[in-house]
């Protein structure tokens, strides 16, 4: 009888489990859970970055988009609520975050605290002083963490396009592992900010999916790149001179020496990209020809990034652009 007893409350407990994706309005589905799939009848509520954060509860998980698109303005309203509201145990999951990291100063850390899939410069002190963690994990594993529930999102925190006239917004420039987080958060807060680009790709999200939108039109964080030295033009010459062939498909990072790479290459046909990220060094490639994607055999004609960090030129090059396409990493 006790053996029946256990296994009858375990298959109650699996009906549950699966019924509770129902108590949140967006996983409407047990088989689609598409940030791109509309919600009848569910519109976010407009308000400010103060009101949005106040639905965040201690021992929360918090994801937020980064790169070009952090949402600096909601991390640091959440950071000060966090602290006066006297909340405990909140984790803020991000992998590259750009501008200052006010959260990770020591009088904000026992309320609120980086999880760092990727370590930027603003959070590499922290991190050294056990004021932030760091999770060492590849990138192309990140989207994993939220889809087998390692890290359970309560709240995602991210900056979108505006909604078109149907609704649908976009992540712009970046998508790497933001889209799984979207699939699986509780609640969503959104920025609605007109200097994000509207991309193709798997970035697409339709206004239904979010519970609050803030509405700013903060610029866009830019790349930083320190001048580049002669031995860095130099390396740059050797690489392309020497390793890539004519109609070659290139990966590119983050740094002075992909960019010089890039400079010396403007006399080679018919190169592809298909990268994690890439910047301005491109744009020269694709004005003078070099660069057309035409050799490709996955996604051929087609510029395939999961995220971007540049220039407004770049973000202006973006925006509307069907050869480009943002796809999670």
């Amino acid at each position: 009888l006790r053996r029946l007893f256990n296994m009858a409350a375990l298959f109650f407990r699996s009906i549950v489990n699966s019924c509770s994706k129902f108590a949140n309005p967006r996983l409407f589905s047990s088989v689609v859970c598409e940030p791109f799939q509309p919600i009848s009848g569910r519109t976010p509520k407009i308000c400010s970055p103060e009101e949005a954060v106040r639905h965040v509860k201690s021992g929360d998980s918090v994801y937020t988009h980064g790169v070009a698109g952090t949402p600096t303005l909601l991390i640091d309203a959440l950071a000060d609520y966090a602290k006066s509201a006297g909340l405990t145990g909140v984790k803020l999951y991000h992998i590259h975050l750009e501008g200052p990291a006010k959260w990770a100063e020591p009088e904000y850390c026992k309320h609120i605290r980086s999880q760092c899939l990727f370590i930027a410069g603003n959070l590499r002190q922290a991190v050294n002083e056990g004021r932030a963690d760091c999770l060492s994990i590849f990138l192309s594993d990140t989207p994993a963490l939220f889809h087998k529930q390692v890290v359970k999102v309560d709240v995602a925190i991210v900056t979108v396009s505006p909604p078109d006239k149907k609704g649908f917004c976009t992540l712009g420039t970046g998508v790497d592992c933001t889209r799984a987080a979207l699939q699986h958060a509780k609640f969503i807060i959104g920025i609605s900010n007109p200097n994000m680009p509207r991309t193709f790709g798997d970035g697409c999200i339709h206004m239904s999916h979010f519970d609050c939108l803030v509405n700013s039109d903060q610029p866009l964080y830019n790349s930083h790149q320190s001048k580049m030295s002669a031995a860095e033009e130099q390396i740059g010459k050797l690489i392309a001179e020497n390793l890539i062939e004519d109609g070659s498909t290139l990966q590119m990072g983050i740094g002075n020496i992909p960019d010089a790479v890039l400079l010396q290459l403007k006399g080679h046909k018919d190169l592809g990209i298909h990268t994690e990220m890439f910047s301005d060094g491109v744009l020269a490639l694709i004005e003078n020809g070099a660069l057309t994607n035409s050799k490709k055999r996955l996604h051929p004609g087609k510029l395939v990034s999961s995220f971007s960090l540049g220039s407004k030129k770049l973000y202006d090059w973006m925006n509307d652009n069907p050869m480009l396409c943002e796809f999670i990493v």
